[in-house]
């Protein structure tokens, strides 16, 4: 645990407190100003007066300092603290906006999405970023980094989940920066010409047009989509199968630049360059040439915020190397992590910051503990087991964080490690030089035929290891308070590891208690549920019925509805599912709830508490109301969108509550 009293952990840790404090409470700017001005008020009178052996008043007040600053950099980054954001400008209608792409996104089905920067609404100079969606269209041009856009729109809120569990985009999209989206009046927008670039545009151009060159060889479909993905940071061209071979074998990880792929850039620049160090100051020659290189390359892959951060992250990882000191590289990781949230708070909630951090201290902390637990003789035997090492410390570390967003752990992840890492170093060596031979045309075939070769055998093996389905564990429950309870079990179990002492151990067991008692908390929670809920999906009906650990689906699910019955099952610790048709009556908690389909019946009980119309039935819902008498109408995603309207203004005047899935999400039958 000595790591843990590094001055810089300390203040990374107490940055971290004040960042999540500053995101969920979001205190007024002017409030947090006069809380830090104060704080150092009291540290410079602190610093003066503390005595040696007297109470350390210092280091309390150190510590309040920082925390305070984490919620004055996260309260700066909220663009909403900025009277030029556009939300203090907009009017719930239709305006002229002047935007910037900044970020090129994966489509959704129907849509292509860009992060966007505001220059001007209604030629008022305004701030913040928003979500373009523009339906899409063969006909109109492709749109790039810098590219600057002139359209009429409204500034929508990001719509929230609609279902219980679903993934929530809007809060995902709140973590960037990103409140609102824009969708202009039949997709047209004027194209500007002559934009400002930027570095992050040119460094866009240059991709794309190693990505234009590299299709022009004679590299596989799939293949080629996965040299993007690992050269150049471009996923979006690699196929569903390929990507679920990946994550089921435990090695998604690989088809995103990242700090993997960066420290092993890392250790081949560390030997190919250490001729360098025979020349005079050759030490630091070489730290610079590798610092520069390394930011080459993130320049190469288009300077994403991923790769930005890896490679930051690894230029102070570089110059722990040039100290040569191996207590001093927990120490700047640590500070690269603080120096990095200081500017980009927000990179704190992204699941990338979080894991690359979490497996490198972790590969720092217990990597050292493995090798000193057994250091084979044998040459191979020993390189296999330094592997290995690295594979189990990194695991141990991203494990949790694992869990928790992904709810999977392919327990074959160490033989893909094994044999897929010690591959990616050739693979990722061989592929700076096509990359570079591919700019200036001078590709020869047997390159191409080789470096294919060996994206296939990668591919392969990575298959291979994916349909040992037994072995790959999904759809694990893991809540925010396990999430907490597993890192301390990590961190035990390893401070167990290097210091066997009762202490070590009765805090070890303490939090094994702990979590078993959560989980038995959950299951026994569960068995008290009772729900019947009316579930939203486009042009579909989907009822669900929960009791306990039992979930009955009413309905035929699509694969878009068979994904959010997943998500329902992991997060409500299901054990069962049972698929049946959709029936017209339910009764829960001695309340009627009536289905009425396309086909228009009527109840023959009247006076229903539920009456739910799906499939769009033609019927006159004022002559329903008289007849049937029910008490609530609700209208789920399956129902024309004329319809819907129709029957809310209906409701409205007769003063029945109406409920529309599409709008308000699901509907718990409490």
């Amino acid at each position: 645990m000595q790591h843990f009293t590094f001055i810089s952990v300390k203040l990374t840790l107490f940055l971290i407190v004040g960042i999540l404090l500053g995101f969920y409470f979001e205190p007024k700017l002017s409030t947090v100003i006069l809380g830090l001005l104060i704080s150092l008020a009291f540290l410079g009178i602190a610093f003066k007066k503390q005595t040696r052996h007297g109470f350390p008043f210092f280091g309390v007040i150190s510590a309040l300092t920082v925390m305070i600053l984490g919620v004055f950099v996260i309260a700066i980054s909220n663009p909403k603290n900025s009277t030029q954001h556009y939300s203090h400008h907009t009017a719930d209608n239709i305006e002229k906006w002047h935007i910037t792409i900044n970020e090129v996104l994966k489509p959704s089905a129907y849509n292509n999405r860009y992060l966007v920067n505001t220059n001007s609404l209604n030629d008022t100079l305004v701030l913040g970023k928003l979500l373009l969606q523009l339906s899409q269209d063969s006909l109109k041009p492709t749109l790039k980094i810098d590219d600057e856009l002139v359209l009429f729109s409204k500034a929508k809120t990001i719509s929230k989940p609609l279902n219980p569990h679903q993934f929530n985009y809007q809060n995902y999209l709140k973590k960037k920066g990103v409140y609102h989206q824009l969708h202009p009046i039949e997709n047209q927008f004027i194209l500007l010409p002559n934009s400002k670039k930027t570095l992050f545009g040119y460094a866009s151009n240059f991709r794309a047009c190693l990505i234009a060159k590299l299709k022009k060889e004679n590299f596989g479909e799939e293949e080629l989509a996965i040299i993007q993905a690992l050269l150049l940071g471009q996923r979006n061209d690699i196929s569903e199968e390929t990507y679920t071979n990946y994550k089921n074998a435990g090695a998604v990880h690989i088809l995103a630049v990242s700090g993997l792929h960066i420290g092993i850039l890392l250790l081949l620049l560390q030997f190919v360059l250490k001729p360098i160090e025979l020349l005079p100051k050759g030490r630091i020659l070489k730290l610079i040439t590798i610092v520069f290189l390394l930011w080459g390359f993130a320049f190469v892959a288009g300077l994403s915020a991923s790769i930005v951060r890896a490679v930051t992250m690894f230029s102070f990882i570089a110059y722990a190397m040039y100290l040569n000191r191996p207590t001093n590289t927990f120490n700047i990781i640590a500070l690269s992590m603080f120096f990095i949230l200081l500017i980009k708070p927000l990179f704190l909630f992204q699941v990338g910051f979080q894991m690359s951090y979490a497996a490198v201290l972790a590969i720092v902390w217990v990597y050292p503990k493995l090798q000193r637990f057994w250091y084979p003789k044998g040459i191979i035997l020993r390189k296999g087991w330094q592997l290995l090492s690295v594979s189990i410390a990194a695991q141990l570390g991203v494990l949790p964080i694992s869990l928790f967003y992904f709810h999977q752990f392919p327990a074959l992840f160490f033989v893909a490690n094994l044999i897929v890492v010690p591959f990616l170093g050739i693979v990722l060596g061989l592929g700076i030089l096509v990359l570079l031979l591919t700019y200036f045309n001078a590709l020869p075939n047997f390159i191409v035929v080789v470096y294919n070769f060996l994206i296939e055998a990668m591919n392969f093996v990575i298959q291979f290891i994916a349909k040992q389905e037994a072995f790959v564990f999904s759809d694990i429950p893991f809540d925010r308070v396990q999430l907490v309870l597993g890192y301390a079990i990590a961190i035990s179990l390893v401070t167990v590891f290097g210091r066997f002492k009762f202490k070590n151990i009765a805090f070890l067991l303490t939090m094994v208690v702990f979590f078993q008692g959560w989980s038995l908390f959950n299951v026994t929670n569960i068995t008290s549920k009772e729900h019947l809920i009316l579930m939203h999906e486009t042009a579909n009906s989907i009822l669900l019925k929960q009791r306990g650990a039992y979930l009955e689906v009413f309905g035929k699910p699509s694969t878009f509805s068979k994904q959010m019955i997943r998500d329902y099952k992991t997060a409500e610790h299901i054990d069962s599912i049972t698929y049946t048709s959709l029936k017209n009556s339910f009764t829960i908690a001695d309340k009627k709830v009536y289905i009425m389909d396309s086909l228009g019946i009527y109840p023959q009980q009247k006076q229903p508490d539920y009456l739910v119309l799906t499939q769009s039935p033609k019927i006159n819902l004022e002559r329903v109301l008289d007849s049937v008498q029910p008490k609530n109408i609700l209208a789920d995603g399956s129902n024309y969108k004329s319809y819907i309207s129709h029957w809310q203004t209906t409701c409205l005047k007769r003063k029945i509550p109406f409920h529309y899935t599409g709008e308000k999400g699901s509907y718990y039958f409490e």
